[in-house]
């Protein structure tokens, strides 16, 4: 009510448009409202200035269909650019595609209008901005490091519940599908991180603080998993643990159940016992001993994630309190890297621009009065479900919802509205609806619903310092909005809908391509960009793969396998440098082997790994026992037992050559 009070006192033209964008950018959280505003802002502005832009095109000025194109192309590419980043930050570009359609459209028959409808739109949905985070921020605020706190706390402890469960040295199938929960969790964890910058009192170092924990956390499901391997496999050669290395496991158990309770220094203390159980390796080690160096190794980086994830837990709230070795990542600059889909994101802008010169090509052809409105909406209804592999059922919804606003509407403009007298009564004919509405938004089930209706509803509606209610021009704005949107979703239906399996597919071969590329020689060796790009696809795969489980081709797949096999080839990588040229060269097989099988079934033609690499596994294994002992060596030996044991577990075990071979 403040934003259309004060849009009628200032005389903006269209005051219903900061209404609605009230509606738009309103959250629980109040440095989500405000993220939100900022980009909205910055979005809004840019877009309006793309709008005038555009339109001073000469070439384009005197020409309804080329101005209609250039509209429809800017605003493609700007939800193309979007969907290249999904972090609230694409709300900038999201927002100037169809901002300018927004303003532009309208003046596609008046060119020379253009600028005061820029200008006057951006004045509508600044003050919608303004008033939305000054009521967020002034009434029951709700911060956003209360939420990421409760989150942290929550995913610690099913991390530890996680740890439990691989130490258990059995996984029941309701574990493991808790435990891959951690890809969503951290995700999430991800993205409730933008907001904190627009927080009440933002702290930087809270914010990389967060970044450092999602780190951390990212490697704590590949190393249990692969602890959990490890045990698996030296039961399954009918090698049970010795009795040292079976009461340091149950003392790690413990470490895990005992939370943030414990201090840093069992975790120390933990750490040097699984130094002290690794056997010495030489060329005679046999695979069990090659399998319990590898788990203690891992066993000890799992304990140092776990109490790290512990102590940047507290670091969220106070990072002055890092310990000396977690305050380098608290205090550097960190961005996730999360997966992209270029080819996705130029389907979506395809689909876009088509839906809107449909739209445009009707308008002009039939001289349709309210053709404009189509174009605008057909630009909104595609850019705001474009992340989803199939939007249409996303936008047929919105379709669904705008037109139940209709009928409603027209009661108000019809019966309601015309016996009302000064604002203080309109306030009180809208507010029954408009808090029914904010209720709504504030559920998770309701957002979607309440969205469609109070945007179509607040255009529809206009209403404006002057009364007026014409029929015909209620149908044609309402008929016109709708058919946007029916544009919108016959073009992605057509061209942009795709199955879970066909999405999963290409999350799966995006990141086999990935892998083939940490495989190459000289390839950058960057483990946190790996394990947090993967377990993000990690997190995008599970309902896909869900969906598509009657698939018999995605049967073999496992990503989570593949996320430790990326580890495995970067720790590879890294060991290189400090081991002998024969062992170096046979490392360099293995990773030529790695990059061509996976290079493979990125194409889509091979699922299983070949014998060749086993064998190349097996030589390069061979080939670093036979060196001196090293920490390069070792670290190599821990790399290669754990590509063996996850490409090619079912396989005889690994054999030392004879003393002739050697």
């Amino acid at each position: 009510m403040l934003a259309l009070y004060l849009g009628f006192s200032i005389g903006l033209p269209r005051p219903y448009w900061a209404l609605a964008t009230v509606y738009i950018i309103a959250h629980p959280l109040s440095g989500a409202v405000r993220s939100k505003a900022v980009y909205r802002a910055i979005g809004t502005l840019l877009g309006a200035g793309a709008a005038v832009a555009v339109a001073a095109i000469p070439s384009v000025v005197d020409s309804p269909i080329w101005l209609s194109l250039a509209l429809a192309i800017w605003s493609g590419l700007c939800l193309f650019i979007s969907l290249l980043d999904r972090t609230p930050r694409a709300y900038i570009f999201m927002l100037a595609g169809y901002t300018t359609a927004i303003i532009g459209f309208p003046c596609v028959l008046a060119p020379d209008t253009v600028f005061d409808v820029a200008v006057s739109r951006a004045e509508e949905i600044l003050l919608g901005i303004i008033c939305a985070s000054l009521t967020h921020s002034l009434f029951f605020p709700r911060q956003v490091i209360e939420v990421l706190g409760d989150r942290v706390n929550h995913i610690l402890s099913d991390a530890s519940a996680w740890v439990r469960g691989a130490l258990n040295e059995r996984c029941s199938v309701e574990m493991d599908r808790e435990r891959r929960r951690l890809a969503s969790h951290v995700t999430e964890l991800h993205m409730l991180s933008t907001h904190l910058p627009f927080d009440t009192m933002p702290a930087p170092l809270k914010t990389r603080a967060v970044h450092a924990l999602e780190d951390r956390l990212s490697v704590l499901l590949p190393l249990a998993t692969a602890v959990e391997g490890h045990l698996e496999a030296l039961e399954a050669n009918g090698h049970p643990l010795e009795p040292d290395l079976r009461r340091l496991v149950g003392e790690v158990r413990e470490f895990a159940d005992a939370g943030t309770t414990i201090s840093g220094k069992q975790a120390d203390y933990l750490m040097q016992a699984c130094v002290a159980l690794e056997p010495a390796i030489d060329a005679a080690s046999d695979w069990p001993t090659l399998l319990k160096t590898t788990l203690l190794q891992r066993l000890g980086e799992l304990i140092r994630a776990l109490q790290d994830c512990r102590d940047l837990s507290a670091c969220v709230y106070d990072p002055s309190c890092a310990p000396m070795h977690l305050e380098p990542p608290v205090r550097a600059r960190s961005e996730r890297r999360l997966h992209l889909d270029p080819g996705m994101a130029l389907l979506s802008a395809v689909a876009c621009v088509l839906a809107i010169l449909l739209c445009c090509a009707a308008w002009i052809g039939t001289a349709w009065p309210d053709g404009a409105v189509a174009a605008m909406w057909a630009a909104i209804g595609c850019a705001l479900f474009a992340t989803q592999d199939d939007p249409a059922p996303a936008i047929a919804k919105f379709l669904v919802y705008g037109a139940v606003s209709l009928p409603v509407a027209a009661l108000y403009l019809f019966a309601i509205l015309p016996s009302v007298d000064g604002f203080p009564v309109l306030a009180l004919s809208l507010a029954p609806l408009l808090l029914v509405i904010g209720y709504l938004q504030g559920e998770t089930s309701g957002a979607s619903k309440v969205l469609p209706f109070i945007w179509l509803f607040a255009g529809i509606l206009s209403l404006q310092d002057t009364f007026s209610a014409d029929f015909g021009s209620f149908a044609n704005v309402g008929l016109s909005s709708l058919a946007g949107l029916a544009a919108a979703l016959i073009t992605t239906r057509l061209g942009r809908s795709v199955g879970a399996g066909w999405a999963a597919w290409r999350i799966l071969r995006s990141g086999w391509r990935e892998l083939a590329g940490l495989a190459q020689a000289g390839a950058a060796a960057d483990r946190a960009a790996w394990t947090s790009r993967m377990l993000d696809r990690l997190n995008l795969l599970a309902p896909r793969l869900a969906l598509a489980s009657a698939d018999g081709s995605l049967v073999a797949t496992d990503a989570l396998n593949d996320l430790r096999v990326g580890m495995h080839v970067v720790d590879l990588q890294r060991a290189r440098p400090a081991i002998g040229a024969v062992a170096d060269q046979a490392i360099g097989r293995v990773l030529k082997g790695l990059g061509h099988y996976f290079r493979t079934a990125s194409s889509g033609r091979l699922n299983v790994a070949p014998l060749e690499l086993l064998g190349d596994l097996d030589q390069a294994i061979s080939a670093i026992t036979a060196n001196p002992p090293s920490p390069g060596g070792r670290a190599g030996v821990v790399a290669l037992t754990s590509l063996r044991l996850d490409l090619f577990h079912d396989v005889p075990a690994y054999q030392p050559p004879s003393e002739g071979a050697r």
